[in-house]
């Protein structure tokens, strides 16, 4: 639930129905980051804890039995409730205090990214990490993630037909399905978001939002419109992106998305300002990262889009506590007081995290989050990013990701577009016995090495030792 640092507190009421009800950006924020960290870092007994939150709250009480999310979980109807003490030192006057029937509302597209994001969380942890999991089988876990995505579309729900926030994972949904055999589910979610990609084609402004001056839809508009072909309104998408972020040398404004309002809905202190590295940075960056793997000379899409992705670390303390946003204005300059709506920024640097070298015209061959060093022909590269499990070589144009464990370092040869890369456990989490690696880029690439076996789209390896190299290579 969300948590107000400086009354060390959990919120269970506030004026914003939503605050309070677990959904929405700034009620699910908490609980999206903590399953998406499970993705990238998951711990036994938070991974137990998500699963009794999902029988127990997420499923048949955010959601509904056939799917549908509500606004809220919690509402503001004395009658409703006669034996709860509503506090008496908060107003309750305003539109933001819904009644039980307007917070039972299953109308928000926005809100289905959140809880499909958490389900997907748990079936990678199941696929990767199958001890960790105790109530349900991986396949359900993205059954309903999938479910959950489709539900979302359907004409009862509004904002659908607009980019949403953090909804680059129902592309990971999607790829999953695939990888998993799901032809069906699959092409049925296919479908539905071609159906989408085409309509924002047709549009000459394509990035609407249930807010006029918002800054959500481009995240959206370009994965679709990229995964479908659309190749104008992807660069449409980026160059909107590039309008409203850019690279500064300072840690703020950096990769910082314009964002303005979003206190007024999500934070404590509420107010009209410019935020620092509220969920737009993350979120927002990832076209740019994307587009910079498709166009791995244009360097600037990744000095900024690498900004925006690693911006959600300055908003985590040393207690572990994540603000929603920072406040810029000179008389406050100090992180908000609730976490708020941050989960969608977490989500942004989980999908969004990883190890990118690059030839730049002005600084030669360079390494974004990891230590690179180089003898004669041969490239080494230390991972350092948030989330290791994700590099991207940009002389060779090729993107390797893992599903477990790390990617500890890779070497690359680019005459012979050779890549060993050197998979490891992450310290402090538990064990994966195997890991699969995918390979991303032009041409054909398979990975070979002791033991290494075709699974889910991939190679799956046995992750035996302190550390296994394989060696990816044209096919």
């Amino acid at each position: 639930m969300t948590y107000d640092y400086e009354t060390k507190s959990i919120v269970t009421q506030d004026s914003r129905a939503w605050v309070a009800g677990l959904s929405d950006e700034a009620g699910a924020g908490s609980y999206l980051s903590a399953f998406m960290k499970q993705a990238i870092q998951p711990a036994a007994d938070e991974v137990t804890k998500l699963e009794q939150f999902v029988d127990n709250v997420l499923w048949k009480t955010i959601q509904t039995t056939d799917f549908g999310v509500r606004k809220s979980i919690f509402f503001y109807e004395p009658t409703a409730v006669p034996n709860y003490r509503y506090s008496t030192s908060i107003d309750w006057t305003s539109w933001t205090s819904w009644n039980k029937a307007a917070a039972y509302a299953i109308d928000r597209a926005y809100n289905y990214v959140h809880v499909a994001g958490a389900y997907w969380s748990l079936y990678r942890v199941a696929r990767a990490y199958p001890a960790l999991v105790k109530s349900h089988t991986w396949d359900w876990y993205l059954n309903q993630a999938y479910s959950t995505v489709i539900r979302g579309m359907r004409n009862d729900v509004g904002y659908n037909r607009v980019g949403l926030m953090g909804e680059t994972v129902f592309g990971e949904i999607l790829t999953d399905l695939i990888r998993e055999g799901q032809t069906t589910k699959a092409n049925t979610l296919s479908t539905s978001m071609r159906s989408r990609a085409a309509q924002w084609d047709a549009e000459e402004v394509p990035f609407g939002s249930e807010m006029a001056w918002d800054s959500t839809g481009q995240e959206g508009v370009y994965y679709w419109a990229k995964y479908f072909g659309f190749t104008n309104t992807a660069t449409k998408s980026v160059n909107s992106v590039l309008g409203f972020m850019q690279t500064l040398p300072h840690w703020g404004w950096n990769g910082n998305a314009r964002r303005y309002w979003d206190n007024i809905y999500g934070g404590k202190l509420r107010r009209i300002e410019r935020q620092i590295h509220h969920y737009g940075s993350a979120l927002n960056a990832l076209p740019l990262l994307s587009a910079f793997r498709s166009a791995p000379t244009d360097t600037y899409l990744l000095r900024t889009g690498y900004a925006g992705t690693t911006g959600p670390l300055s908003n985590i303390n040393a207690d572990g506590f994540a603000a929603a946003s920072f406040h810029s204005w000179p008389d406050t300059l100090k992180w908000d007081g609730i976490s708020g709506d941050y989960g969608p920024g977490f989500l942004g640097l989980a999908l969004g995290s990883g190890t990118y070298v690059v030839q730049d015209a002005e600084l030669g061959l360079v390494a974004f989050g990891g230590t690179l060093t180089s003898s004669g022909s041969s490239v080494s590269v230390v991972t350092k990013d948030a989330v290791r499990r994700k590099v991207f070589i940009g002389p060779l144009g090729v993107l390797v990701s893992v599903d477990a464990g790390i990617i500890r370092e890779v070497k690359y040869v680019a005459a012979s577009k050779t890549v060993d890369v050197t998979l490891a456990q992450l310290d402090g989490v538990p064990k994966a016995a195997n890991a699969v690696v995918w390979v991303e880029g032009g041409g054909s690439w398979k990975v070979t090495g002791s033991g290494v076996t075709q699974a889910r789209g991939g190679w799956q390896v046995a992750l035996s030792g302190d550390s296994v190299v394989v060696q990816v290579l044209p096919a």
